[in-house]
């Protein structure tokens, strides 16, 4: 019978690069980079690292179609080295090949990177996906925009629970302000000015009800993690590590929009893909077992609906919650964005899902500085990727090894 894959996985080294508009570097650098922090971090040498996951989207704009710029670029050994791609989910996409690979006992110490440089394209949003994209463009995203797609989304969920529009707007304020708050904190955030709620109100509307502050933006990235099994990490002579409680993914099948009565105003995915990353990690009650949460906050309506989806809020009542500071950094119950989220970093596609472990894991060391909080325990990450349509999301939990 399948158990998952809880305390299996040893995190022993993590890296990330400041995001940002990184005119200055190519991608090669910005992977380069957050290699030479894991691997200082896991205390190894490369050539201990036997296999290699490569998490990249945007191939048109980015580094190409292979795995190959990751072994060229590291000089890694002659290894095994696997290029993977799922929306905004593929940095998670690649620590989840080689955490299965460690598991599963085909390699000791595998390595995970992702990475995307947008910046160099010209182009003010994520780019056009152009024909590649198929039928999921003509048949169910003709003239789409990411954020036309979640404005609706904000909509549906205020109309369902009879939410105010001045109402919501200021909740989803809050969300914002939350993050810009930590992103201050973080000298490897993009974006690192406090911002009022105030302000956040008074800015452009982008697609109403969503406003300029609501929005994340775009940014350039790399990040990585090295991996092994708890018992490899012991014989290190690795102390207090990082193990995988959960990983998990689920994709959507499309029935939300065309088959059933789905009304737009959460996330099947979420809400399936958290079920079953709790139920591996052995928590019944997310709401006092977690600790911390970065999700995938694109849009402020996205982190606001998350925490329903996460089953960490009640249904209606994360309005609520945000609202009495359950979120916030100090003094919450589960606090959000500790690093400022895709909010204050952007979001290079496939370095996000691997930037917001990292984050988790400092937490877990007492290594986050000003952002610390008190006595982490476990620490969630989620992404989404695709649009409110049909989406991809992914689940990560992870903790001090007990074992």
């Amino acid at each position: 019978m399948a158990t998952g894959i809880k305390d299996k996985v040893a995190i022993i080294g993590m890296g990330c690069t400041k995001f940002g508009e990184r005119w200055d570097v190519g991608a090669e650098e910005l992977m380069l980079e957050a290699y030479e922090e894991c691997l200082a971090d896991a205390g190894i040498e490369q050539k201990d690292i036997q296999a290699a996951w490569f998490g990249t989207c945007m191939d048109e704009v980015n580094v190409g179609k292979t795995a190959m710029p990751l072994s060229v670029t590291l000089h890694l050994p002659m290894i095994p080295v696997t290029r993977v791609e799922n929306y905004c989910a593929s940095g998670t996409e690649a620590f989840r090949g080689a955490c299965y690979a460690v598991a599963s006992g085909a390699y000791d110490v595998c390595l995970a990177l992702g990475v995307e440089k947008l910046k160099d394209t010209g182009y003010g949003g994520l780019p056009g996906a152009g024909s590649n994209a198929g039928t999921l463009i003509w048949q169910w995203w003709p003239n789409l925009t990411a954020p036309g797609s979640f404005a609706q989304l904000a909509s549906a969920y205020a109309a369902k629970y009879k939410i105010k529009p001045e109402d919501l707007k200021r909740a989803m304020a809050h969300v914002s302000a939350k993050s810009h708050a930590n992103g201050t904190l973080n000298p490897k955030a993009h974006l690192q000015k406090a911002v009022t709620e105030d302000q956040i109100l008074a800015a452009p509307i982008i697609a109403h009800p969503l406003g300029l502050f609501d929005c994340c933006g775009v940014s350039d990235g790399s990040a990585c993690a090295i991996v092994t099994t708890p018992e490899i990490a012991k014989k290190m002579g690795k102390k207090d590590f990082v193990s995988v409680k959960a990983l998990q993914i689920v994709l959507s099948s499309g029935e939300e929009m065309a088959y059933n009565d789905w009304d737009c105003d959460h996330f099947l995915t979420t809400s399936k893909c958290s079920t079953m990353a709790y139920k591996e990690a052995g928590i019944e009650n997310p709401r006092k077992e977690i600790s911390m949460m970065e999700v995938h906050d694109c849009f402020s309506i996205t982190e606001f609906v998350t925490y329903e989806d996460l089953h960490i809020s009640e249904r209606g009542k994360a309005r609520e919650d945000i609202m009495n500071g359950f979120y916030d950094l100090h003094g919450g119950g589960v606090p959000c964005q500790l690093d400022g989220g895709l909010k204050c970093f952007g979001h290079p596609i496939g370095a996000s899902g691997l930037r917001m472990l990292y984050e988790m894991y400092l937490q877990l060391h007492g290594r986050a500085g000003k952002r610390q909080i008190e006595n982490p325990r476990l620490g969630l990450t989620h992404n989404l990727g695709g649009f409110p349509f049909q989406n991809i999301c992914s689940v990560a939990i992870i903790g001090k090894y007990k074992g």
